[in-house]
């Protein structure tokens, strides 16, 4: 399997990961607001400080993002790209969010796929301090209540990466169990679920959320990207009893460090994470 050697040693822990309760529900990002306060609102009206959103449509402007990029020194084993500010209106098609806490303040980690004005499709990851809601839009959310994803310095990586830790419980209303997780580097995505989920007598669990990247990707009907820096967004996710024990099944969307986008399933056992995956998993047996 390939694999991207980091600037740091790996962390012996591969799996980061907190055990909370949760609740899904949906919001509207209201108009006028910079994405990351709306977000903050949506959550916080349901009595979360955050959680992740799965999001397929919506409208920003003005909007910014980044793309993935190779790193101009040893310090990263890939960087981002310079920052790109598109015109007008720009409409999300696909998209994931994990909202959480930076530097003691609320902070969201989002990778989406889009329209620009004009008709130019692309992806990347989105600036939270630059981008505005253009239009009102509904979004899917899983808050979390005892857990919460916060960007600490990662030593492997080199990178402030967000990371699921314990929270003292706000009595939310939640109706579920609910697991965070973020996946280290060097390991395959769908294989680390679906040992994480044995060893914690899961049978059955739905993805939310789901922010991150893969060194490249391989696809169940043969596709392959090849450019190993990839920023990815899960557009549907699984684990259930199949053919040989446990089975991740994993729908992506992602664009690669030159500007190419690729969706669909991903290969179990062929697809390690490159940086970092952030989501959540619902229990449902």
């Amino acid at each position: 399997m390939r694999s991207i050697t980091q600037p740091g040693a790996p962390v012996a822990e591969r799996i980061q990961w907190v055990e909370a309760r949760g609740r899904a529900f949906t919001f509207t990002m209201e108009k006028g607001l910079p994405l990351l306060q709306a977000a903050h609102r949506g959550f916080a009206a349901h009595g979360f400080a955050g959680g992740v959103l799965d999001i397929r449509g919506g409208a920003l402007g003005p909007f910014a993002y980044v793309m993935p990029a190779l790193s101009k020194t040893p310090d990263h084993a890939a960087f981002y790209s310079e920052t790109y500010r598109p015109t007008g209106v720009t409409r999300l098609d696909t998209a994931t969010m994990t909202l959480g806490v930076r530097d003691g303040a609320p902070f969201f980690h989002c990778h989406a796929l889009w329209t620009e004005e004009g008709g130019r499709a692309g992806g990347g990851h989105i600036l939270p301090e630059e981008t505005i809601v253009a239009e009102p839009f509904e979004v899917e959310a899983f808050g979390l209540d005892g857990a919460i994803f916060a960007a600490e310095p990662d030593p492997e990586t080199g990178f402030k990466l967000f990371g699921p830790v314990a929270a003292v419980p706000r009595e939310a209303k939640t109706d579920r169990r609910a697991f965070a997780l973020r996946l280290r580097p060097n390991q395959d995505f769908a294989f680390c679920l679906e040992a994480f989920c044995q060893a914690q007598g899961i049978r059955e669990a739905l993805i939310h959320g789901g922010v991150g990247s893969t060194i490249g990707a391989r696809f169940d009907d043969g596709a392959i990207v090849e450019p190993f820096a990839t920023e990815l967004t899960i557009t549907s996710g699984a684990i259930a009893p199949g053919a040989d024990g446990l089975e991740a099944v994993l729908d992506v969307a992602l664009v690669d460090y030159t500007g190419t986008l690729a969706r669909g399933r991903l290969v179990r056992g062929d697809n390690p994470v490159l940086m970092t995956m952030e989501l959540v998993l619902e229990v449902v047996a």
